[in-house]
């Protein structure tokens, strides 16, 4: 039972005001003493032209009890709602308990499609700890777009071209017989970049091998073509593992180099529509409201990300007629997707440039507050390295306290990756994450291992019980600790679709801590496999409701679930 719909509804019969905008603005107290549910009038202040207090008592003293509400209270500018118990915890239970791992799942989004940029590494680099935050938090959003009925398209827009990789090249022509590229050839590409760009500041002369090196390029001369696709190989055999890590999903990669042939388009377009303007050599898109104009084509008389972006943006429309693109990017590229999805509304797509979002982030710390970038002696840290220590740490701390665990190994994968996903989306992700092993491996913290090892509980006392889940009475779980836990659980299917309004993983990591946390209080209050067998039953009925929803949750978020650990 949608419960805020249900109170909408009443308060529509009263105010006559929309049910729907009514249901949006219906509230969980934080308290549960102050009601179930609470509706502002302050929102209909305006409409009913009185004062939030006397909208409140007129509303209160027009309201029928029922099966649904028990009490209704004022208090200021506020109407709280008190659900019948009975009727609330069936209601949460038949559903959450018929849905199973798939309670909160919809086809809100049946029809719709979401075109979500993200990940997007620099090829002929490993993969740096760096963009951990934009793979995690976009393949977060995958999921849960894909949940609520959404047609998902996933793009990796590789970093496959320009001068970094045209160095490269540049510098593989001159040394590769001075490096081996049989074991690790990333890191001796990787070592080829930096050796040039050292060699640039000694003597400037050299830029001159990689600038004849992108005409060839684009020109499509075969041996330039022929490393450069050796390259880009090179680099996702190096990026596939960090994604099978995280289970990151893609549905394509088309990169930078893809656009090429397409940008002759959005300079055509841009001057039929006489957007174009010189500046300085320049040619640029003037923007309004004191923003810098958007650059399009340089002084040099190359083409820029804007036009690249702007190339794959048309390319998106044409192809995937979006209801939504989303640019998860970090928060210092702001005004760069400003000005393009302004140059795409002035370009006469409106409609489409109203639905392009940048989702921003924030950076990652170490406890000290410092930017993690490198090892010591200023090695690149790759994130690679970080999830195998992550799961080498893990897997010490199973040994030490379940050494004879089955699969032993792959449990530890599943809580050291489990671990560095959720440390990232623990926490909005506008603001910084902080990096601390103690603290995202701690099993009894607000962490993906304390998440884990409260699902694997839940399953062990299933494994335990052998009780067939039928005819439950569930006026054995209307003590205060289990309607804390059900009322968490009724909360569920709107918080996936609150995540997904604000592009905000954390919030379903957020709720699944405080599902988690309710359900501890539960487990020690309560004795689940207790004599009497209905109570008993009913229980164990809670205990699989909250476990199969910390797995939906979880995998929402990109972390598997052990059984055992």
């Amino acid at each position: 039972m949608n419960y805020k719909y249900e109170i909408a509804k009443k308060i529509n019969k009263i105010t006559n005001v929309d049910t729907e905008n009514i249901t949006d603005y219906v509230e969980v107290p934080p308290n549960p003493e102050m009601g179930d549910f609470a509706f502002p009038c302050f929102k209909l202040a305006k409409d009913l032209k009185k004062a939030p207090p006397v909208i409140a008592n007129e509303i209160k003293d027009k309201i029928v009890l029922d099966d649904i509400i028990s009490k209704v209270e004022v208090v200021g500018g506020y109407i709280n709602f008190f659900i019948n118990k009975k009727s609330f915890v069936k209601s949460v239970l038949d559903e959450a308990l018929g849905k199973g791992e798939e309670y909160g799942k919809s086809d809100l989004g049946k029809g719709k499609t979401i075109v979500i940029d993200y990940s997007s590494p620099n090829i002929a680099k490993p993969f740096h700890i760096g963009h951990l935050r934009t793979t995690v938090i976009g393949g977060s959003l995958y999921k849960i777009y894909k949940y609520l009925g959404y047609n998902v398209v996933g793009i990796n827009h590789l970093g496959d071209w320009g001068m970094g990789v045209s160095k490269t090249i540049a510098g593989y022509e001159m040394w590769k017989n001075e490096y081996s590229f049989d074991e690790n050839p990333i890191n001796s590409i990787l070592a080829i970049y930096v050796r040039f760009n050292k060699l640039e500041k000694e003597d400037s002369t050299i830029i001159e091998k990689a600038r004849n090196v992108l005409i060839r390029l684009e020109k499509g001369e075969e041996e330039a073509t022929r490393i450069w696709k050796w390259i880009i190989d090179i680099s996702l055999e190096n990026y596939k593992k960090v994604y099978d890590l995280l289970g990151s999903e893609f549905d394509s990669y088309n990169g930078e180099a893809f656009y090429n042939d397409k940008m002759d388009r959005v300079i055509k377009e841009l001057e039929e529509k006489e957007l174009l303007k010189d500046s300085e050599g320049a040619k640029v898109v003037e923007m309004p409201d004191n923003m810098p104009p958007c650059i399009i084509i340089t002084s040099a008389g190359t083409t820029i990300y804007a036009t690249r972006d702007l190339a794959a943006l048309l390319y998106r429309i044409d192809n995937y007629n979006f209801s939504k693109a989303l640019y998860v990017v970090g928060s210092e590229q702001a005004l760069h997707f400003k000005q393009v999805f302004k140059t795409l509304e002035l370009m006469g797509y409106e409609k489409y440039a109203k639905v392009c979002e940048h989702i921003p982030f924030g950076l990652i710390l170490d406890e000290n507050g410092e930017k993690i970038g490198s090892r010591k002696g200023g090695q690149l840290l790759t994130l690679e390295e970080i999830l195998n220590e992550s799961i080498e740490k893990s897997l010490e701390i199973i040994e030490e306290k379940n050494p004879t665990l089955e699969n032993k190994e792959e449990v530890a994968k599943m809580v050291g990756v489990g671990a560095i996903i959720f440390n990232d989306l623990s926490n909005n992700r506008i603001k910084d994450e902080i990096f601390n092993w103690k603290e995202l491996l701690n099993f009894n913290g607000e962490t993906g291992p304390y998440l884990q090892y409260t699902y694997v509980r839940t399953r062990s006392i299933l494994r335990n019980s052998n009780e067939v889940l039928e005819n439950i009475d569930y006026d054995m779980l209307l003590d205060s600790e289990a309607i804390e836990v059900i009322r968490k659980l009724s909360e569920y299917p709107d918080i996936i679709k609150n995540a997904a309004n604000k592009n905000e993983p954390s919030l379903i990591s957020r709720h699944l801590i405080d599902l988690a946390q309710c359900f501890s209080r539960f487990y020690n209050e309560h004795h689940i496999m207790c004599d009497n067998i209905e109570t008993k039953k009913a229980r164990i009925a809670l205990t699989k409701a909250v476990g199969d929803t910390i797995k939906s949750g979880l995998g929402l978020l990109g972390i598997k679930t052990p059984e055992r650990m």
